[in-house]
């Protein structure tokens, strides 16, 4: 079992909480108004060998069963981000690892709708500090497409450090693509993720 979930993490408007079977028709529509917008961000399957199978997509039942097992084994935390009571994204910490690293990534995409708001950067870092606090983790990552500008200020808003270009590292839109690795350390932020977010909204409210 994992001690740090389920949990419910909760700033203001923006929710973060466990994904769920019940999800399926309020996921669904946030996720198919926003095709056009996260397709080209979106993870695929590459092609299988010559002669397997093809490998189909999960059902939102699967993927949720999928997460969920995850997340019990301390390997995940699967959330959906809520603002203002209306679901309208999802925030995952994978690859969780244990031992001598301590770390996990984050991946997350919002509805267009709400963009530009603040909302995925609190997401962000209300999952940081879960994460450095409760989870036990010393570094989290974000590895996002240099050509993905939206995403790339949310992590740049937050402080993440710029490490580097990991070639061809994810298959994204039906390719092989480049991403830039964003990183913080429990070291970096002892007051908080989300307590330098609001100090520096507080000081740049165009943020």
């Amino acid at each position: 079992m994992n001690p740090a979930w389920p949990a419910t993490l909760v700033d203001g408007d923006v929710v973060l909480r466990p994904i769920r079977a019940r999800d399926q028709k309020a996921w669904r529509e946030v996720n198919q108004r926003n095709r056009d917008w996260l397709r080209p961000w979106e993870a695929t399957i590459p092609p299988p060998p010559p002669g397997a199978p093809p490998v189909q997509r999960p059902t939102f039942r699967q993927m949720v069963r999928h997460l969920r097992a995850e997340a019990n084994a301390g390997r995940m935390l699967p959330f959906v981000i809520e603002y203002r009571g209306r679901l309208v994204g999802q925030l995952t910490v994978a690859g969780i690892t244990w031992g001598s690293m301590c770390s996990g990534h984050v991946g997350y995409w919002v509805d267009r709708e709400v963009a530009g708001r603040g909302v995925m950067p609190t997401a962000v870092a209300l999952v940081t500090d879960h994460c450095f606090r409760a989870v036990g983790l010393h570094r989290i990552e974000v590895c996002i497409r240099p050509e993905n500008a939206p995403s790339r200020r949310v992590v740049e808003k937050l402080g993440f450090r710029e490490e580097g270009l990991r070639p061809r590292y994810l298959h994204i839109d039906g390719a092989w693509r480049d991403h830039l690795v964003f990183a913080l350390t429990s070291e970096e932020v002892p007051e908080g993720l989300l307590r330098r977010w609001h100090a520096a909204r507080r000081q740049h409210p165009a943020k």
